[in-house]
């Protein structure tokens, strides 16, 4: 496999490492990892041994991903963002058999400073902002922001935002891809936008 790591880096041997990804600076890898092709990690990032980790995610400096944590294709983490894995922790009291899943899901975004509480799972394009406190789950293509996270709207696959109500039965395109999406009963969904047939 061809992939770049820098020499600074620590990669644990049995560590599985997919084709094109990038390990910068002081980064450490543990042994039980599974990183998929195209992945970037950041100076200083720290991955566990029971950690998943996509196709082409982005994990900017600073950030742990601890054990149980998985994160699917296309997520992006930002700097010096934060996943924990024990609801409860105590230095005391030894509980790691006690580690809860976290599941982040295809394509969404977590800000940079942002702590994702454990036990969670944030949904497919989500995108969580800067400095936020997520603590329960989050629907696909939801904006979250503030402590504890609240949802303030909802965000396009590309990335902008969607003009949405939080509730209601309604339609919105992105202006970037003229995808359409639909909100019902409380969820999004995209849908491809068909060209106009010609005349």
């Amino acid at each position: 496999m061809a992939y770049t790591i820098h020499p600074s880096a620590i990669v644990d041997e049995g560590a599985t490492i997919g084709d094109g990804s990038r390990i910068w600076h002081f980064v450490h890898v543990c042994s039980g990892a599974v990183i998929g092709a195209g992945v970037s990690l950041g100076q200083g990032v720290f991955v566990g041994n029971k950690v998943r980790i996509g196709d082409k995610c982005k994990v900017q400096n600073n950030v742990s991903i601890y054990d149980n944590v998985a994160l699917e294709t296309g997520v992006f983490c930002g700097p010096s963002m934060v996943f924990t894995n024990v609801y409860n922790p105590r230095a005391l009291v030894e509980r790691k058999d006690e580690y809860r899943d976290t599941l982040v899901r295809e394509g969404a975004s977590l800000g940079a400073n942002c702590t994702i509480v454990c036990g969670i799972s944030i949904g497919a394009y989500a995108f969580v902002a800067a400095g936020a406190v997520v603590n329960k789950n989050v629907p696909d293509f939801a904006l979250m922001a503030g402590v504890p996270a609240r949802q303030i709207g909802w965000m396009s696959a590309y990335g902008d935002k969607l003009d949405l109500p939080l509730q209601g039965e309604c339609e919105a395109h992105c202006a970037a891809t003229n995808d359409l999406y639909r909100l019902s009963g409380g969820v999004v969904t995209r849908h491809q936008r068909k060209a106009d047939s010609a005349s």
